[in-house]
């Protein structure tokens, strides 16, 4: 960056501060400089929840309810540089540096060797240093809703084509859910004849594998479940259709914001009644790679759609609590199901857990690919053993 800053507005009830209770969202667009209708639409959104709050119940309550974060443009940059708009592909895609934004992040599947740029480190910050919960990165180029994962290996079975992810669900309806809403991506046309999208969406390493990517880092190292929704066939189009963008993609914009008030979240305390940071609460069944932990409040979130599910909450060293759960469909009433843990015969505070930056599903694979070896020879010597008894 050239001395710039990285802007967000943060729009809420509490908008300088993270409220107990309340999910933090974040939408973050033009990542690539030179795909520009996601910057636009993103500065029309803002505009419209402002004038919105006190006169429309809805918006009112989404605003009270949630703390939403809008960056519109992550690489000012780039699109500085995008002199002559154009529909496909510019310079204005990299940043300053010539490095592209959205393959700089570390990888949970490889050694991502690219050096991570001031953008891409901001970002990271910014993320360790709020709870967000759901997020989406806004391009352009396609029209399709894509998610998570978009690298893989054979444990995330990457050999049939899709890499997918513990929350596969939940990655589905929330690419889904923007798709349906939006006026037309849910049609599932690409923008040629070569490419097309069942209902709009798809799992980004079906797509085309990439490495380094923005969303994989939010939800395996950030607890944060982010989509990236690509929302023009052309990325810089003529200025006099960005009003029509926008209203293709107002009511999409909206009501996946609501998805953060999917699924489960509370507080997890000790028997003095204060929070555990760093208490590991997760849904059982879907592990996540990296555990999900509850932040300095003591407080996690578990996006899950409705139904039952065992709620397991951890603090190292003690015996874990079991919650089982009924899951309603919460979005309409801005709020997940609460789920308090309380450990009776905590009094700690538990010690600051960072995930190592390291190709995780890579040690994973390469687990599983040892215990394999181990179970032929068990079977052999087996097998040894029982013809010279």
């Amino acid at each position: 960056l050239k001395g710039r800053n990285l802007w967000v507005l943060v729009l809420g009830r509490f908008p300088t501060h993270h409220k107990i209770g309340i999910p933090e969202f974040k939408y973050v667009a033009n990542m690539h400089g030179d795909e520009t209708v996601g910057r636009e639409i993103l500065l029309h959104l803002i505009d419209f929840l402002v004038t919105s709050y006190g006169r429309d119940p809805v918006i009112t309550r989404l605003l009270n309810n949630t703390r939403i974060h809008i960056m519109p443009t992550m690489n000012p940059d780039g699109f500085e540089a995008t002199k002559v708009p154009d529909c496909y592909y510019t310079r204005g895609r990299y940043n300053k540096n010539g490095e592209d934004l959205n393959r700089n992040f570390p990888d949970a599947f490889q050694s991502n060797n690219a050096s991570i740029q001031p953008e891409t480190r901001a970002v990271m910050n910014w993320i360790k240093n709020e709870t967000f919960v759901l997020s989406a990165n806004l391009h352009g180029g396609a029209l399709v809703a894509s998610y998570t994962f978009d690298n893989g290996n054979s444990v995330t079975g990457s050999l049939e084509g899709y890499s997918k992810s513990p929350d596969d669900d939940v990655f589905i309806h929330l690419a889904k859910t923007y798709s349906f809403n939006h006026a037309s991506m849910y049609k599932g046309t690409g923008c040629d004849n070569r490419q097309t999208f069942p209902e709009g969406i798809t799992n980004g390493y079906s797509w085309y594998q990439l490495e380094g990517g923005m969303q994989d880092y939010n939800y395996v190292w950030g607890q944060c479940f982010e989509i990236t929704l690509e929302l023009s066939c052309c990325k810089y189009p003529p200025a006099d259709q960005l009003e029509e963008f926008w209203r293709d993609n107002k009511v999409a914009l909206i009501e996946y914001i609501k998805q953060v008030h999917l699924g489960v979240k509370g507080q997890v305390t000790d028997k003095n009644g204060d929070p555990i940071p760093n208490a590991i609460v997760e849904a059982k069944g879907r592990p996540h790679v990296c555990p999900y932990r509850t932040n300095e409040q003591g407080e996690y979130f578990l996006l899950l759609l409705p139904g039952t599910y065992v709620i397991n909450a951890t603090v190292p060293g003690f015996k874990s609590l079991l919650k089982t759960v009924e899951i309603p469909d919460t979005t309409g009433n801005f709020s997940a199901l609460k789920q308090d843990f309380s450990f009776p015969e905590v009094s700690i505070r538990s010690r600051a857990v960072s995930c190592p930056k390291t190709p995780l599903y890579r040690e994973l694979e390469q687990a599983s690919a040892a215990v394999k070896p181990t179970l032929h020879l068990l079977a052999l010597t087996t097998v040894m053993l029982a013809i010279f008894k």
